[in-house]
Order: C-alpha cells, then structure tokens, then sequence
C-alpha cells in the first residue's frame, strides 16, 4: 500500500447499482472531499486527444457526428467484448489516475473519498488507507440499473457480468455494505458510521 503523507484516502467502489451514490454523498456530508472518477471519466472523454485515440484503435465507430463519444454505442461494443473493454481502459483509465493525482494534490484536503467503480482496475487501491465497497445480488443490481439507466434488461446483465462480482469486493475491502434489501436511511446509516470511524482511525 503506497499511503500519502497527511492524507487519509479512503476508496469506494463495488457492484454497479449496489448503491454507492448514497454511500459517497454521505461521506460527503461527514466533510470528506469526494473525487468522482465517473465525473472525471465524462469529463476526460470529451477531450480531443482522447477521442483522437479512441478513433484510432476502435474499427468500430464509436465517435458520433457531433464529434462527441457515442456513449450508448461505447457501452455496447466494450461491455460485451472482454478484449475491447480491455482496449478502451487502457486508454481512459491513466488518465483518470493521472486526474485524481493532480486533485489530491491540490484538493487541500485531508480526508478524501474516491469514488471509483474501477478502483482496482486502475490499480488506485494502492494509495487508499481504508477500502469501502456497496454490494447486492445480481437480481437487485440488474433491476436497479435497469430503472436507472432506461436501458434493456440484458444490457444491464452484460454490463454487470463485465464488472467484478460480489465475492471479489468481500475479499478486498475494510468495510463491505450489503444494499439488497436495504432501506434508504439504513444505508445512509450505515454509511455515515463508516465515515465517522474512518475519521476517528478506529
């Protein structure tokens, strides 16, 4: 584990529609600095030089003709090919590594939360001193993306199959959120209590 002076970075990541929206927005009211690396994905991939790459290394195309990344046809090519989703996070992943660097650098905090869904795929797991993940069954991850991202069912499965499962998050994390059946202010709760004994070194 690399650990950065002063700076007490707690990682959040875990299974897509686990629920680790309301998990990061408590940490934030519990004054932690949050880095979204979702946030910073969108932001990178609206960026020339990224999409110049993209356009490059994909036969597909996946540039629309705004000029702006398909996101939709994206996320159709590279969650339903383990080699092109591979391909596509060689190319994003470093830059958001190098973004969140820079934010911590400057950010002027010292108790920060990343929120990462590909925490470990960017091997960013080694700066964390605490890992929290938000899990759920498949079923009620699959349902919640469903209804969140208005897309069809078996996108959703794809989607969730191309990520890390349950038993892979419970083998790495300090603190593990179970969110199946969960109410929202029990995970509130439950989120604000790892939180606060993160802050307090317990």
């Amino acid at each position: 584990m690399l650990r950065l002076p002063n700076i007490n970075i707690v990682g959040l990541t875990g299974m897509s529609g686990a629920g680790k929206s309301t998990v990061s927005s408590e940490f934030m009211l519990e004054d932690y600095y949050v880095i979204n690396c979702d946030l910073l994905a969108r932001l990178i991939s609206s960026e020339q030089d990224f999409l110049n790459e993209v356009s490059a290394k994909f036969d597909e195309n996946l540039i629309g003709k705004d000029g702006k990344l398909d996101r939709a046809r994206t996320a159709e090519v590279v969650f339903t090919d383990a080699e092109k989703n591979r391909k596509y996070l060689d190319i994003i992943l470093p830059r958001i590594t190098f973004s969140v660097i820079n934010l911590i650098k400057t950010c002027g905090w010292n108790n920060i939360l990343l929120d990462a869904p590909l925490l470990f795929e960017a091997k960013m797991n080694i700066i964390c001193g605490h890992i929290v993940s938000v899990v759920a069954s498949n079923e009620t991850c699959i349902s919640r993306i469903v209804a969140r991202d208005n897309i069809p069912r078996q996108m959703a499965e794809a989607r969730l199959s191309a990520q890390h499962d349950e038993k892979f998050f419970r083998e790495r994390s300090d603190f593990i959120i179970e969110n199946s059946d969960k109410s929202l202010d029990d995970l509130e709760k439950s989120a604000s209590e790892i939180a606060k004994k993160i802050r307090k070194g317990e």
